[in-house]
């Protein structure tokens, strides 16, 4: 049976690279591979010190110990650490590691596509041994101007999930069962405006939920922003995701960028309405079929209340069965392996 070996900063978390390195797992696994994980925080088979995020670990991992991780291997898929500069001495690291050796490299983001990077580093590292997968065209085309190929794999989706428990999850938040509910299933971070999310709850009447933590030293501001809010906040995850999905009554995902957004899926899997932001990969998918409420247009968001649009959502959930299954990303999957 052949291996793969899967490296990251982190693993096993609620980010979307985590979220979609498992998926890839489990793909490789129904494809007749057995999978390792390497990281530098997180759930993983080896946590090698000097991969991750955290201030120490900028000095990068030490070499033999990394070399050790990955030698026993057919093919090693790099989730995002080859792709933004968020640990560049662990970054060069791998990619000198893997010269010469059949590697995925998976790119959630580029340098180029976020304001705090767009003045350093606008190289990606390459390999005639190496296959580049991006998920989305904008990335692979912008790849394509820097003279490296890459193929588009989009995130995948259990899309025939059952749907959560409603009653459960709003029993756990306390919500009564008139009390309207508008979900932002993200991390609060500066790019997901969760200002324009909150804006949006409060259009409609409705109490926000933020389901993920604050990172990247949003903490002061989410604590004000939750202050002034002219609603009930409720902050932290309770339940499963689909629970989550179950307990809504509308989704908001106003982001300013976005890789791909898993909740534009998500929302369509679980049947529930979504304001969302223009952030230019939403274009993309929106040229598949899907039809959304403008984060924006706050005035949409009270019509959907006022008269909600139930052929919408079914729509939608036929949209993300047909493009966005887990059976797509096996076939994908697969035809990208079969050239290494």
């Amino acid at each position: 049976m052949p291996t793969a070996t899967i490296v990251s900063f982190r693993l096993g978390g609620p980010d979307g690279v985590s979220v979609e390195a498992a998926k890839w797992a489990t793909s490789l696994r129904r494809l007749g591979w057995a999978t390792r994980t390497i990281a530098g925080a997180g759930a993983a088979d080896h946590v090698v010190p000097g991969l991750g995020l955290e201030p120490d670990d900028q000095a990068g991992p030490d070499p033999d110990e990394l070399a050790a991780c990955l030698r026993r291997t057919d093919v090693t898929i790099v989730e995002n650490l080859c792709s933004l500069p968020l640990n560049p001495v662990a970054a060069a690291r791998v990619a000198e590691a893997l010269r010469g050796r059949p590697a995925l490299l998976h790119h959630h983001d580029l340098p180029w596509q976020r304001a705090r990077f767009r003045d350093g580093a606008d190289n990606v590292p390459d390999d005639p041994a190496w296959r580049h997968v991006t998920i989305n065209d904008l990335s692979r085309d912008q790849l394509a101007d820097r003279g490296i190929k890459a193929v588009t794999i989009r995130n995948a989706f259990d899309v025939d999930a059952s749907p959560g428990d409603r009653d459960r999850a709003r029993h756990a938040l306390d919500v009564l069962p008139n009390e309207r509910l508008v979900l932002q299933p993200t991390r609060a971070i500066p790019r997901k405006n969760i200002p324009a999310a909150i804006a949006v709850a409060e259009a409609v009447g409705a109490t926000f939920w933020l389901l993920g933590p604050a990172e990247e030293g949003y903490d002061d501001e989410l604590a004000r922003l939750i202050t002034m809010a002219r609603t009930r906040v409720i902050h932290g995850g309770v339940g499963s995701v689909e629970d989550a999905y179950a307990a809504s009554d509308l989704v908001t995902f106003p982001s300013l960028w976005e890789g791909f957004g898993n909740p534009v899926v998500e929302s369509a899997i679980y049947r529930r309405p979504l304001a969302i932001g223009d952030y230019p990969v939403s274009h993309e998918l929106r040229r598949f079929g899907f039809r959304w409420l403008p984060a924006a247009d706050l005035a949409a968001a009270q019509r959907w209340f006022e008269e909600p649009d139930l052929d919408l959502l079914d729509h939608n959930h036929a949209v993300a069965q047909r493009w966005f299954s887990l059976d797509v990303l096996d076939a994908s999957l697969a035809d990208v392996l079969s050239e290494l």
